[in-house]
C-alpha cells in the first residue's frame, strides 16, 4: 500500500486491554501505523495511568467501562492468560474483532469454546503469534509448500537460552505453566505447525535438575506430523547458547546484542533441506545421493517488524479486507499441542492429538 493509499484508508480505532510490556508493544505498533488509532487503554492500576499518559490515550478502569464509554473498531487483549477467554467473550458478544495475545487461554477446552463463539457469531479473532507475520517464516512456508525440498521427512528445532536468575523472582514462573515449554516453546510449535503441517502426536521427557523449581527448565520431545514427518525439539532456559529464535532471527527484542547468525530449525525433505532462519537451501546436484555435490542456495527476504506487520494485518481484519492469518481455532490447536507436550514429558509417554479439532 502506498503512502497516499495508507492516508486514505479508514483508520481502525483500536483499544488495548492490559498495559504491561506486550500491551505497550501493541500500543506502539498502533501509534506507528497511519491506518490505526489508539482508541483507549484499559487497565485498573499502574502502569495503566502512566502508559495512557505516555500514549495520550483515554484510560478506562475495566472493559465494561470502556465499552460503555466508546465503541472501538477492534480490541487487543494483552492481559494474563486466565483472563483472555472471559474478556474476549464480552468483546465478541459486542461484535468487536479481537487480537488476543498468546496463549489463547490457559485451558484447551476454554480456547476451543472461544473459537466456537467466534465462528458462530461471525466476529473474527486474530491470535497474537506474531512470528507468523515474520518474512522469514513466510518464506520458509512458501519453500516447503512449493515442494522445493520434496516431502518433509525430518525436523529439528532448538530453543536454548540462559534466563537470569532474577527472572524467577516472580513466583508464578517457578510453578507449572511458567516454564520454557508454555512460555517460549509455544512460539516454535506454532512456527512448525504453520510451516510443516499439523502435529498429531507428541512424546518426551523433561527435567528441573538445574533450577530445582516445580516447573521444568529443560525438555526434549518428539513430534509426529500428519504428513508422516518426525521432529525433535530441545528446549532449555538454563544454558547459554546461540540457538534460539530470538538470537538467530534478528527480530526486535529486549536483547542488547545482535543476532548470532546461527539456525534454530532444520527442515529436511526428500529433495533437500532448509535451515531457518538463515534460509540456506541445500540440494544435491544430479543424482540424489550423498556422493553427489550439494551446493547451498542462499535465499533472502525483506527484513520486517513482525509486530508492526501483525497490527497492519489486524487493521485489515477489522476492515474486512483480510481473514486472520491465525484464527481462534488455529491458536487453540497450538495451545493444545503445547499442553500435550507438557503432559507427554511429565508422564514420559505418547500423547495422541485428535485431528478433527484442528480443522
Amino acid at each position: 500500500m502506498s503512502t497516499v493509499q495508507q492516508s486514505q484508508a479508514r483508520q481502525a480505532r483500536i483499544a488495548v486491554v492490559g498495559a504491561g510490556d506486550i500491551g505497550r508493544r501493541h500500543m506502539a505498533a498502533i501509534c506507528a501505523d497511519p491506518t490505526c488509532e489508539l482508541a483507549a487503554v484499559v487497565d485498573p492500576a499502574e502502569p495503566g495511568p502512566s502508559v495512557a499518559r505516555e500514549f495520550a490515550a483515554p484510560l478506562f478502569p475495566d472493559l465494561d467501562a470502556m465499552l460503555s464509554g466508546l465503541a472501538p473498531d477492534g480490541i487487543v487483549i494483552a492481559t494474563p492468560n486466565s483472563t483472555h477467554v472471559p474478556l474476549s467473550k464480552r468483546c465478541l458478544q459486542a461484535g468487536i474483532p479481537l487480537l488476543v495475545e498468546k496463549p489463547l487461554s490457559d485451558t484447551v477446552e476454554s480456547a476451543y469454546e472461544l473459537a466456537r463463539l467466534s465462528e458462530s457469531c461471525g466476529v473474527p479473532v486474530l491470535v497474537g503469534h506474531h512470528r507468523r507475520h515474520n518474512s522469514i517464516i513466510q518464506e520458509a512456508r512458501r519453500v516447503v509448500a512449493c515442494g522445493a525440498i520434496g516431502a518433509v521427512t525430518a525436523v529439528n528445532a532448538v530453543f536454548l537460552v540462559r534466563k537470569p536468575d532474577d527472572y524467577y523472582d516472580v513466583p508464578w514462573r517457578r510453578e507449572p505453566g511458567g516454564g520454557p515449554i508454555l512460555i517460549n516453546l509455544i512460539h516454535d510449535i506454532d512456527n512448525l505447525r504453520h510451516v510443516v503441517g499439523e502435529i498429531v502426536s507428541v512424546q518426551g521427557t523433561r527435567s528441573n535438575a538445574r533450577r530445582h523449581h516445580a516447573v521444568e527448565d529443560t525438555a526434549a520431545v518428539i513430534v509426529t506430523f500428519e504428513n508422516g514427518a518426525i521432529g525433535t525439539v530441545l528446549v532449555s532456559d538454563a544454558t547459554p547458547s546461540p540457538c534460539s529464535w530470538e538470537l538467530t532471527a534478528g527480530e526486535k527484542s529486549s536483547y542488547v546484542y545482535p543476532c548470532t547468525g546461527q539456525d534454530c530449525y532444520l527442515i529436511a525433505g526428500s529433495l533437500g533441506s532448509l535451515s531457518v532462519p538463515t534460509l540456506r537451501l541445500w540440494r544435491h546436484e544430479g543424482v540424489q545421493s550423498w556422493r553427489s555435490p550439494m551446493p547451498m542456495e542462499q535465499l533472502s527476504v525483506e527484513s520486517v517488524d513482525a509486530h508492526a506487520r501483525q497490527m497492519r494485518h489486524f487493521a485489515d481484519v477489522i476492515r474486512g479486507t483480510a481473514k486472520p492469518i491465525i484464527t481462534a481455532r488455529d491458536g487453540a490447536r497450538t495451545l493444545e499441542v503445547t499442553l500435550a507436550l507438557i503432559e507427554a514429558s511429565t508422564r514420559r509417554t505418547v500423547v495422541e492429538l485428535p485431528v478433527d479439532r484442528a480443522a
